[in-house]
């Protein structure tokens, strides 16, 4: 059941081996950050909970304690009402709430912790462990990361950020931090590193230069983190070697074509290579002069892949401002 917190639309629906999938796969990325031995943590599907449920029975033992007036006043329904919001979407906050009841029957969980859009169905799972278990509980939010448009970095919203390097590639990742907003740099580093907080608060008078060193070691600590100190050693080489004069560029995305794909279009390549998901992206970034080829700016959407491009065999693509790309010949 899709939170409609944020949501324009309702979610895609996804199958029960998806889910599944996704769990395995969260846990795995989890365990970077959160230690699972010896019982210390304790990853549960909730689905072992609520596959299961009489609904009759859930809507007299839970429902009966929700008022529909104040669910109408919580912001992740009232956004979407004007829209439209499904029934389903609509038990999200009493599925969720439910959510904290059991795991406080089963774990003696207390304390619920989520993004600050979670509040009212965090608060209502406060109220229903208060309720029906006769004992406090709590819950404690933190801001929401955003992406540059402003809109929550979800999973299911365009610009996403995945910790999976499948999905979003090391580079990739270092470059996201490395290009943050200026006034995004501190609450980032205070947010989502282990950097000496001294240091940090050190840093709020800094600008300028400065300010442009404060993300490197953002993007350096947050890469550390998620992909370990090698990838990002090797992502700050890379981008070193870009913007410093460096010469190491063997951890930049490389394309590798075989000499008969001179004469293919540029567009061809670019998408086939992963710089864009389509054809009609890239156009639209070539009509609109984001992109470059040994620094000079593609303007012909039609433009053919020349053996005069490639200097000792290679060639470099940059697509908007800061994300580079190399076309190598085999």
């Amino acid at each position: 059941i899709g939170d409609p917190s944020g949501k324009t639309d309702m979610r895609t629906m996804m199958t029960k081996e998806t889910i599944d999938n996704n769990s395995l796969n969260i846990k795995e990325q989890m365990k970077r950050f959160i230690d699972f031995s010896n019982g210390r943590a304790i990853m549960d599907n909730n689905a072992n909970w609520l596959m299961d449920l009489n609904y009759v029975n859930f809507l007299r033992e839970i429902g009966v304690h929700f008022s529909v007036n104040n669910m109408l006043r919580a912001d992740s329904i009232k956004l979407r009402l004007e829209k439209g919001l499904s029934f389903l979407e609509f038990n999200y906050m009493l599925m969720q709430a439910y959510d904290f009841l059991e795991l406080h029957r089963r774990y003696n969980c207390t304390m619920q912790l989520g993004g600050d859009d979670q509040w009212s169905n965090m608060l209502a799972g406060m109220e229903l462990v208060r309720k029906k278990a006769g004992k406090p509980a709590y819950a404690m939010t933190c801001t929401l990361l955003t992406n540059s448009e402003g809109q929550k970095m979800g999973k299911t919203v365009n610009g996403a950020l995945w910790l999976d390097k499948t999905k979003t590639p090391v580079h990739e990742f270092y470059q996201y931090w490395r290009n943050v907003d200026d006034k995004d740099v501190i609450k980032c580093l205070k947010l989502v590193t282990l950097y000496p907080i001294e240091k940090i608060e050190a840093m709020e008078t800094w600008s300028g230069e400065e300010l442009n060193e404060a993300k490197k070691i953002l993007a350096y600590e947050v890469t550390s983190l998620v992909h370990g100190k090698d990838e990002a050693e090797a992502a700050k080489t890379a981008a070193e070697a870009l913007f410093s004069g460096g010469s190491d560029l063997s951890t930049v995305p490389t394309i590798n074509l075989p000499a008969s794909r001179i004469g293919t279009p540029l567009i061809d390549i670019l998408t086939e290579g992963g710089v864009f998901p389509s054809k009609s992206e890239a156009r639209r970034n070539i009509s609109q002069g984001g992109v470059t080829l040994n620094e000079v700016r593609i303007e012909d959407t039609g433009r053919i892949l020349e053996a005069s491009d490639f200097i000792d065999g290679a060639a470099m693509v940059k697509r908007g401002k800061k994300k580079f790309y190399r076309l190598v010949l085999e």
